[in-house]
Order: C-alpha cells, then structure tokens, then sequence
C-alpha cells in the first residue's frame, strides 16, 4: 500500500503526569483538551497554521493568564489525529496511508488548515496524496473507504466517500493487469513511496477477482458501491450474482443457529442484544434482495432459497419474501427438494415447515410459460406470400424461438413435477400437516407434468403411514390425486395390497393390473373384446408397456416398496374381501333402514361409484366366462 511522509525533525512528543507536551527550550503558553486528554504546547507553530485555533484564542479566551485553554470536544478523529495534525505544525516526521488519511482530512478540516493561513498547508498536502495514490490504488481505495464510517457526515461533505466509491467502481470494470491491486490478496502492506511500484505477483486473474475485497465493506458502503457498478453496466450479472453470493457468505453464515440461540435467551438484556443483531442482519437480507440482478440465472436457485430461508427465520418484509418466491418460481426447475424445507417460525401453525411460501412459488412458476400460437402469424396480402422479405423472414425467426421456449418451458414443469413429488413425501412425515395443505401442493401441478404417479404414490403412501387416524371419506379425498393409469406395475402390486387406500382405488388399481397381465409380450389381439372397449374408454394403449419405478428422488429404506413378499392373486382377492367387510362395517350408520337386509359384500358393492362398478361387474363377466370354458 502507497504511503507519504512528511517532516523531517524527530519525534519529541512525550507524556508527563497524564499530559502529553513536546520537548522545548521554550515554555508552553496553550492547553488544548481533546476528549480528556490535555496536551502542553506552543501558540506560534499551531496558530500559524490552524485558523480555527486563531480564532479561539483571540475571540474566546483572552490572554490574562501564562496558558490559555481550549477544549475541543466534538474533534474529529480523537486524539490519534490532532496530535498528527500538532506534530506536521511542529515539523516532525508523520506517515500518512489509506489507514489514516480520513481522520487526518477531517481533523484538518476541523482546525481550518487551508491555503488561506500558509502555503503547502495540510489540507493540500493531503489532498495531492488522496488524489495521486489513494484513489489510484484499488486497496488503498478499499480500506479508506471501510475508514469513512467512522465519520460519516464529514466524508459525505468533503466527498471523501463518493470519490472512493467512483474509483472502486471504475477499477471493477478494467481488467486487473491494469489496476494497481496493492497487494490486495495477500494483506501485506508494502514498504514504498507514493511513487514505487508494486509487484503484481499476487495478482488475481479470475473476472471476479473484486469480490472477495468488496465483501469487507459495510452494507452501506456496499450497496452504493454495487448501485454504482451496476450503472456502469459493464458487469455481467453472473458476475454481480457471485459477488452477492460472496458478500451474503461472509455476513450471513448459520442464521438458524443464530437465531436459536437467541430464543433460549431468558434475560432482557441478551433479548435487546438478540433483537439488535436481527435487526441488522434483516437490514443487510433486504439490502441484498434489493442488489440482485434482474436476468433469470444471474444466481442460482440454491442461493434464492437460502435467502428466502434467512428472510423467513429474520421476519424480513413481505416485499422481500415476495421478491424472493418470484425469483424462486424463474428458475424452480433447478432446486432440490432440501431447498425447499423452509422451517415454518410462524405462531399460528405446528408444521414443521413452512408449507404456505412454496405454494407462492408454484403459483408463480404456473403464471409463466404461456402457451405460443401453433402457427406463426401469415400475411395478408398475396403479392408477400410469394416473396420471402426480411420482416418475413423475422417473424418465422421469432415464431421457432418461441416454440423453442415453449419446450424449455414444458420440460422445466416436468422437472419440477419431479421435485414436488419429492418434496411431498418429506412434508408428508409431518405429523402436524393439514391434508388440505398436502392436497393443495400435489394439485398445483398440472396432470400433464407427471408422466407416472409412482412418487405421488409413495408420498401418499407415507402421509397415510403418519396419519393413521384419518376417516375414510379423507382418504377418498387423498386418494381422488392418484391417477391409477400412471402407476407402474410395482407400484399397483403395492397399491393392491395396502390396506390403508380406499376400497374405489383398489378396485381400480387392480382392474388396471388384471389388464396389464392380459396384455403382457404385447399381444393385443388375444384380448376380449368388452376389455379392449375398458382400456379404450380409459385412454389406456395396451401396445404400450407400463411406465418403471422413478428413481428420480431419494428414497428412505423403510419407504421402499418389496415385491418379494406378495401375495398369490387368491390371497389379493382375499385382501379384497376383507377390505369389502370393512367397508361395509364403515357405511352401516351412513346406510338408510330399509336396505339393511341385503348382503354386506353387495351394499358395499352399491356404494361403489358408477364407474368401479362398471369395471368391477365386466371382471367378474370375464371370470365366469374363463371359468365356463374350463
């Protein structure tokens, strides 16, 4: 880092019985108080130079006595930089750096050290260095302007803060082979004068090599600077979402645990501390969402859940969250189902987690995407049908990006589909979630978006497990999000066994597998004609063979489904009936009085929907008629 010194007589300050005075033939006459500290000195070297000081001693304190006082209380910079100011009166060496030149400048300003007392006088002296070397230097930049926030309302008069702030923000834009880092990585302060030059060896060649140094700035600072960078729009917003990401690593880390901390804090005093820090840490949140570059991608979907995660654990703004769930809702396709477990913090509510902000996203990401037209606009007018011009030309161009984006985006839903499903079945081990909450999630996602319901099963499958204590007409409500046609094979010789599903869902799910075994090596032809007329009524394609078991998600060892236990099709029928007598026990105080006499396996039968019975009574005609043949 560049340095300037200036004097050359020696230091003789010194400190006798707590004053601090110099060493002299002459005697003092002046007794200055500077925040408790007195100093003995001289009138003539600090009055020849210091026109605030002239003014005290002959308007406000008249000479009646051998010393005369002056208290400067509200002086600038303290004690450290009046007695840098006395010693350059006095002639003696001081060093002037980026560490200290702030408090020099304002104290100098202070004590009216100007052109109009002597010549050469501070204020240009100081102004000459700030000018060649501190704001030519990048490190040099950086510390002087983290100094400013000692005295803010100085440096903002004196434009301290503002020009350290230009010069940070044009040397972001140049390449770093020709900004003069001063040693920015290493933190070594070098030994050389306004006018050496410095070894470029710990020079930094990455594009975003100023990040790391901006990150130690002050959120204040921060967010001026980066407004400024931003402007000058020379900057990627890749590069602007890293340096964000850097600086919200850096102040941000372990808020949770912060928090948690906090809350097993009993004493009011630790309270107010506790509240102080979140306060701050929610200011720099906000400041951070208010800094992020407005192009989808310029940080990753990881890095916005994050934040969101702080903004719903600091309280921050409803403006922010919202922001956030949008910028979420861009880019959703590249989350992980880990991202989306954002603690719940609310009062209102037992969940676990905060189920309401993900169902802000999904709308979010539904709004988006709409379809484009399925053909591109034509011209009216003959004559430019058959001549191919330039705007023609555009429009197909436009038209073909279009339907290129329309299937980004219809892959995008199918990646999300794939993302709730497992989200899903970790909210569903949450024993205090609300079924319509879960119905209301597994529901945003359009039907199209899920090629096969295997991990919709499973999340099913284990919110039943959690929740043994659901009525049937809430299981039915559950169940109606289950499309049988898009289970796989293993997964409805699950579903045909599990005794927690509806008794409408087993029926369908085991028609479906009756037919899959039917159609089994493909051969269509060999199939009855009332099941052929089923499967085309249900848009099912015998020809095509059943989806397989999604990997696509994690998946716990007590969650997975085995097949090597199943039972032999007579012991499912056997299942079947005791699921019939059950349900027939479950509709005995929902049935009226005067069908109490028929049989239970046919009331239950009759509660069926038209549909399942419709499949229910063609399996049993298929039965009789294999079994008539035999």
């Amino acid at each position: 880092m560049k340095f300037m010194k200036l004097g050359s007589r020696p230091d003789t300050f010194y400190t006798a019985e707590s004053v601090r005075t110099v060493s002299s033939e002459i005697s003092s006459d002046l007794i200055i108080e500077v925040k408790g500290t007195k100093y003995l000195l001289h009138k003539f070297p600090l009055l020849s130079k210091c026109l605030r000081l002239q003014r005290l001693c002959s308007e406000i304190y008249p000479e009646t006595s051998q010393h005369q006082v002056i208290q400067l209380l509200d002086f600038p910079g303290g004690v450290e930089a009046f007695e840098l100011c006395a010693k350059f009166c006095y002639g003696i060496t001081i060093t002037l750096s980026a560490y200290n030149i702030v408090a020099a400048q304002c104290a100098a300003e202070y004590l009216q050290m100007s052109e109009d007392v002597e010549k050469g006088n501070l204020i240009y002296k100081l102004e000459v260095f700030f000018n060649s070397c501190i704001l030519q230097g990048w490190r040099d930049s950086i510390v002087t302007l983290q100094s400013t926030k000692a005295f803010p309302l100085w440096c903002e008069d004196l434009g301290i803060t503002s020009r350290c702030i230009e010069s940070i923000a044009s040397r972001v834009s140049t390449h770093p082979s020709k900004v003069s880092l001063s040693h920015s990585h290493s933190r070594r302060v070098s030994d050389m004068s306004c006018n050496g030059t410095e070894s470029q060896r710990h020079k930094p060649m990455t594009k975003g090599w100023w990040a790391e140094d901006m990150a130690e700035l002050g959120i204040d600072l921060y967010w001026r600077t980066m407004i400024a960078i931003k402007s000058g729009g020379k900057i990627p917003s890749n590069l602007i979402g890293e340096a964000l990401q850097i600086y919200a690593s850096r102040w941000l880390p372990n808020i949770s645990r912060k928090v948690k901390a906090n809350r097993g804090r009993t004493s009011e005093s630790d309270s107010d501390s506790a509240d102080d820090v979140s306060s701050k840490h929610r200011l720099l949140l906000e400041t951070i969402v208010s800094l992020l570059p407005s192009e989808k991608g310029a940080v990753s979907c990881t890095f916005l859940l994050k934040l969101l995660k702080a903004a719903n654990i600091l309280n921050a703004s409803s403006s922010s969250k919202t922001e956030l769930a949008r910028r979420v809702a861009l880019q959703l396709e590249e989350a992980r189902v880990s991202d989306l477990l954002i603690p719940s913090l609310s009062c209102s509510t037992d969940t676990v987690y905060d189920v309401d902000i993900v169902l802000v996203i999904l709308e979010q990401f539904m709004l988006q995407g709409q379809s484009p037209p399925t053909s591109p606009p034509r011209s009216k007018l003959g004559f430019e049908r058959r001549r191919r011009s330039r705007s023609a030309e555009n429009i197909d161009f436009e038209f073909q990006e279009s339907r290129r984006s329309s299937s980004a985006s219809h892959s995008s839903k199918l990646k999300v589909a794939k993302i709730i499903d497992g989200y899903l079945q970790e909210i569903a081990r949450d024993r205090n979630l609300p079924l319509s909450k879960f119905i209301a999630v597994a529901e945003t996602i359009p039907d199209f978006s899920r090629l096969d319901h295997d991990d919709l099963y499973r999340a099913i499958d284990i919110y039943l497990k959690t929740h043994p204590d659901l009525n049937k007409s809430e299981r039915k409500r559950l169940c109606r999000i289950l499309d049988c046609k898009k289970l796989s094979v293993e997964a409805c010789m699950h579903a045909a066994q599990n005794e927690k599903l509806p008794l409408r869902l087993v029926v369908q799910v085991l028609f479906f597998e009756q037919a899959r075994a039917a159609t089994a090596g493909g051969k269509v032809a060999d199939l009855p004609s009332n099941i052929k007329a089923l499967l085309a009524a249900h848009n099912i394609d015998p020809s095509r063979p059943p989806g397989t078991l999604s990997t696509s998600t994690s998946i716990r060892a007590d969650d997975q489904w085995s097949i090597s236990g199943l039972k032999s099709p007579k012991s499912r029928t056997s299942t079947l009936r005791m699921k019939l007598a059950e349900d027939d026990d479950l509709d005995e105080h929902d049935m009226n009085t005067d069908v109490t006499g028929r049989h239970s396996k046919f009331k239950a039968f009759c509660a069926l929907p038209r549909g399942p019975k419709k499949m229910f009574s063609k399996l049993l005609s298929i039965n009789r008629s294999d079994s008539e043949k035999n």
